[in-house]
């Protein structure tokens, strides 16, 4: 290898020293007065032009939504920074001066019609719809009717006390004894023991309403007055969701029906009437219907004859023998002619 070429080689690849390099670098970092200045303005600059940029930005969007000398907003690209595209801009008949408000939106009939409720009057019948409070005088008084009879119920819970006195206590009627039923005591009104009620049970029984009305033919607004006719309320066994039981005290309701008729034998006359009556209409209403019955077959056989029977039809008359043939079956009839 040539030195020539050595020399070469070796500035190529030869790195300056440290010291050399750490010089540089810090000549490069120093700023000089005139720069520092100039970097100062520069910065004051773009701060001005920043501030004029945004003023301009914000007197544009005035501009923009003041209304026209038509009292509309000028048509212009909404801006999607937009977050209250629906509120209207305030104008010389919206605006916080104006003294008259705004009319109200009058409904588009061509949509269909409307209807106003008060969803704060409404009572849920729990059937799918919503009763207006009010609209139904029946509804309410079977409410209240129903809040009474709750509150019946409430005041059956708790049982009278006892005296230390047996003198004071209540006694049953039958046997004088202290262990009365409360529950025939607060709804009948009866002072009887749980002994003599299951001891005597045609004074002392429980009668439904379905047999308060067909043996002792009673009616459903004698029943239903509890002033006369005191009455428990008991869960109805055959399925829950029907109404409540109505159970009488059989004493209660044989003397309310024997004032009501006026004695037992006139009681069981109107009740044989009555049956009377019933058997009798049900045998002429069959006997209608057994009339029907035949009439329509007798009708069908008529028809059916009717549709079998044979019509005649008769051809020319022969002249040589005088006599005219139906032409199906053959049968003749002497005809004369005049």
């Amino acid at each position: 290898m040539s030195p020539a070429r050595a020399t070469g080689s070796a500035a190529i690849t030869s790195t300056p020293p440290r010291s050399l390099r750490s010089a540089e670098s810090a000549s490069r970092i120093e700023l000089t007065p005139e720069k520092l200045r100039r970097i100062e303005v520069n910065r004051l600059k773009a701060k001005e032009k920043l501030r004029a940029h945004q003023a301009a930005r914000a007197a544009t969007a005035v501009s923009s939504s003041a209304p026209n000398s038509n009292g509309k907003r000028p048509l212009e690209v909404v801006p999607s920074t937009s977050k209250e595209l629906t509120v209207p801009v305030p104008g010389p008949s919206t605006g916080a001066g104006s003294s008259t408000a705004p009319p109200p939106l009058k409904p588009d009939f061509r949509m269909g019609r409307y209807f106003e409720y008060d969803l704060s009057k409404m009572v849920n019948s729990k059937g799918g719809f919503l009763v207006e409070d009010g609209a139904d005088p029946e509804a309410e008084e079977k409410r209240r009717e129903k809040e009474r009879e709750r509150q019946r119920q409430q005041q059956q819970k708790f049982d009278a006390p006892m005296f230390l006195d047996g003198d004071r206590n209540p006694k049953c009627v039958e046997c004088n004894s202290m262990d009365i039923d409360q529950t025939f005591k607060k709804v009948f009104g009866c002072l009887v023991c749980n002994k003599c009620k299951n001891e005597i049970p045609e004074k002392y029984s429980l009668l439904t309403k379905t047999e308060c009305k067909e043996d002792y033919l009673l009616t459903d607004p004698e029943l239903r007055d509890h002033e006369a006719m005191p009455h428990l309320l008991k869960a109805n066994p055959h399925k829950s969701t029907w109404n409540n039981m109505m159970l009488f005290l059989r004493f209660q309701v044989e003397a309310f029906a024997f004032k009501k008729w006026g004695s037992p034998e006139e009681l069981d006359a109107e009740f044989e009437r009555r049956t009377a009556e019933k058997r009798k209409k049900k045998n002429k209403k069959f006997e209608e219907g057994l009339r029907e019955l035949r009439r329509k077959t007798r009708e069908g056989v008529w028809q059916r004859r009717r549709d079998e029977e044979h019509q005649h039809q008769f051809g020319v008359i022969d002249t040589e023998e005088g006599v005219q043939r139906c032409a199906e079956c053959g049968f003749e009839i002497e005809v004369e002619e005049l």
